[in-house]
């Protein structure tokens, strides 16, 4: 570790000076905290930079979310980017600048290591702090801690930055994805089957002296029945079709589903999400879908699914996904004849529309309101919680009656 930066200071104030850039940039550091980094590094004694890093680590931090903030701070600060009489400067006892400060953005509710209501945070180091100024300090951390999961679950895709779509692609890939189950014809043996096995039954009770002390049943087994998802990549969908199209490659290669994609035009994207690696993949669909934000053809695009793959066999029986938000270019009646031929074919169709989220929402768009009476299952699926909603509908789906305009 250089001389010129902790060897030439005082060590306490390059720790209380440390712990208050933490504090103001977000992370919980108290006094207390401060002083156990000073201690650390008296008894460790580091040698590197590294060392250095990790001592603070362990004693500043209280949660992994804090690590990325952390890390920001300690280059700036002990790589020689920020010179130490700025921060001795500072006066320990003021307190800290609100976070806000420090962006131009107005902080989110709720969002780690911002206040709400624009109040600069109470510490141990405020006159005439009490137990509640570390009650409030205990919330801000489990604020600061706060998963991926508890931050995005109830977010709204078109809400999220494009980091935020970065975390939410890890979350959606780990959706547990259970397949829909219908009975096969084969059968197999099982003491609660609800067929007798005569043939094993007699062949069993030449042990008993031909008495049929035992019988032997069997039961239906049970296969996983196909999943088709449809996807809209129009303008409208934008903000939700590149998280879809996660959901529709890990449907791809855990379930064995059927995936296409509609804007303008229908495109089949089964073998470009069940090969490679995920860039791999999103960079072959890219090339498969030039439409991509265009205009919406709903209409078109089913009718020609079933043209050219519903009647040969992947729609019937299958359980269809539809991701759109019913917005029809063309003639609504389309949409509603086309539904009305794959709810003949399918065994159940679910119907995903993010902009159902809304609270004034009303299927009034023409194609919306001309496939709702054809759908078995209608979800929004506008956040990672909303799309648990749509795995369980996949894998507890059954047949229903047709819904009535």
């Amino acid at each position: 570790m250089p001389e010129s930066a902790l060897g030439q200071a005082d060590l306490a104030a390059v720790a209380s000076a440390f712990g208050h850039q933490l504090h103001a940039a977000g992370v919980p550091v108290t006094p207390e905290r401060s002083a156990r980094f000073a201690e650390t590094v008296l008894l460790a004694r580091p040698v590197t930079i590294d060392d250095v890093y990790w001592l603070g680590r362990v004693s500043l931090l209280s949660g992994q979310a804090q690590i990325p903030v952390y890390n920001a701070i300690f280059d700036r600060t002990f790589r020689g980017v920020v010179d130490f009489s700025e921060g001795l400067a500072i006066d320990p006892d003021a307190p800290p600048a609100p976070p806000a400060a420090h962006s131009e953005r107005p902080p989110r509710e709720g969002e780690p290591g911002r206040e709400s209501d624009g109040v600069a945070p109470v510490t141990s180091a405020t006159p005439g702090s009490d137990a509640r100024a570390d009650a409030d300090l205990e919330d801000r951390s489990v604020l600061a801690a706060a998963s991926p999961e508890e931050r995005l679950g109830h977010r709204d895709f078109s809400e999220c930055s494009p980091d935020e779509l970065t975390l939410l692609r890890q979350l959606v890939e780990q959706l547990p994805l259970i397949p829909p189950m219908r009975r096969g014809r084969r059968t197999r043996r099982h003491p609660s089957g609800a067929r007798l096995d005569v043939r094993a039954t007699l062949r069993r009770a030449h042990r008993s002296g031909g008495d049929p002390v035992r019988r032997i049943r069997r039961r239906h087994v049970q296969r996983p029945r196909r999943v088709v998802l449809i996807a809209d990549v129009s303008g409208s969908m934008e903000p939700y079709a590149r998280v879809y199209l996660h959901l529709m490659r890990g449907a791809v290669r855990a379930l064995g589903a059927e995936s296409f994609v509609f804007a303008t035009r229908l495109t089949r994207l089964t073998r470009h999400l069940a090969t490679g690696g995920p860039d791999y993949a999103y960079a072959k669909v890219s090339e498969a879908t030039p439409d991509w934000s265009g205009g919406t053809r709903i209409g078109e695009a089913l009718n020609r699914f079933l043209d050219e793959h519903g009647r040969r066999g992947i729609a019937r029986g299958a359980v269809v996904v539809i991701v759109s938000d019913g917005w029809e270019i063309g003639d609504p009646a389309d949409v509603g004849r086309a539904m009305e031929r794959l709810r003949r074919l399918a065994y159940s169709v679910i119907w995903v529309n993010p902009r159902s989220a809304a609270a004034q929402y009303e299927p009034l768009a023409g194609g919306m309101a001309a496939a709702l009476p054809h759908v078995d299952t209608f979800l929004s699926g506008h956040s990672v919680r909303a799309l648990g909603d749509v795995m369980t509908a996949i894998q507890t789906a059954k047949r229903g009656e047709p819904r009535r305009g």
